[in-house]
């Protein structure tokens, strides 16, 4: 597997939802990895994207990439470590739109530890960014999506959300409680026409994980139902049915994209 370019990713996809022309998406954490494979898609069915992360010249690149694909993009850049950030999101956000369709919680503090190594201090930092930020990205986008009467909200979870990375803390416990909180917002506003579910990826190839041929690589693509990792297009591809006409009897679901892991008790070789 090999990452492809922008450009690349961006015309092998083939689009599907008419629907989704010249409508509105945030993708919080969009500037890289899963983030920006989702807006990719979304870009592709003719929507407006809106790229957010944490890193200005990031922001800055992946924005003109988009544009120079013909996207209607603007780059937004806020900490969501910082306590105001959700709300610079917003305030730079409506300068732009007047109104939302999808909302991607994706940006997230992606580390992971054991109990002997567990601290305070990586406990409040994912908190903050893992929970809070989706927390109050939701509750800000949904003022913006009333007027349609109609709108997605989509958090990236993780197959940690509801089963256990071995050395998964403080992460972990920050994806089940947004999927606990899918659950919640998705009751509260079903009558509203606005549907909440969440997506939990495997094991994503991306711009970090090693090169494939090297035995680690090899053995964990082996302990995987379908042999490889997954692609940053093909999380976008569920983002992107979640939000269309096709899914509009579902909500509060947590939807596993992860080649099997989770349906399987020990991975070949490894009976229990």
């Amino acid at each position: 597997m090999k990452l492809k370019s922008t450009a690349e990713s961006f015309n092998a996809i083939r689009p599907r939802y008419p629907e989704f022309k010249d409508r509105v998406a945030l993708v919080t954490g969009s500037n890289q990895g899963i983030g920006k494979g989702i807006a990719l898609r979304l870009a592709r069915e003719g929507m407006k994207i809106v790229i957010h992360g944490k890193v200005e010249a990031e922001v800055e690149k992946t924005t003109q990439e988009f544009q120079a694909l013909g996207v209607d993009a603007f780059g937004i850049c806020t900490d969501f470590s910082e306590p105001d950030a959700v709300d610079r999101l917003f305030d730079a956000f409506r300068t732009r739109h007047d109104r939302l369709d999808i909302m991607v919680n994706n940006a997230a503090d992606l580390r992971r530890t054991t109990v002997d190594n567990a601290t305070t201090e990586l406990l409040d930092f994912q908190l903050a960014v893992n929970v809070r930020a989706p927390y109050l990205c939701s509750l800000q986008a949904v003022p913006l999506m009333r007027p349609q009467k109609q709108g997605a909200i989509i958090n990236i979870s993780s197959v940690g959300g509801q089963f256990a990375h071995w050395r998964g803390l403080p992460y972990d416990v920050t994806k089940g409680a947004n999927e606990s909180m899918t659950r919640a917002m998705a009751i509260n506003l079903a009558n509203e026409g606005i549907r909440v579910n969440a997506i939990a990826p495997g094991a994503i190839y991306g711009i970090r994980t090693p090169p494939l041929d090297t035995p680690t690589m090899q053995a964990m693509s082996s302990r995987i139902p379908v042999g490889r990792l997954g692609k940053d297009v093909e999380i976008g591809a569920m983002v992107a049915f979640l939000a269309s006409e096709d899914a509009d009897y579902i909500t509060g679901q947590v939807i596993f994209v992860d080649g099997g892991i989770s349906a399987q008790i020990s991975p070949p070789g490894h009976p229990i």
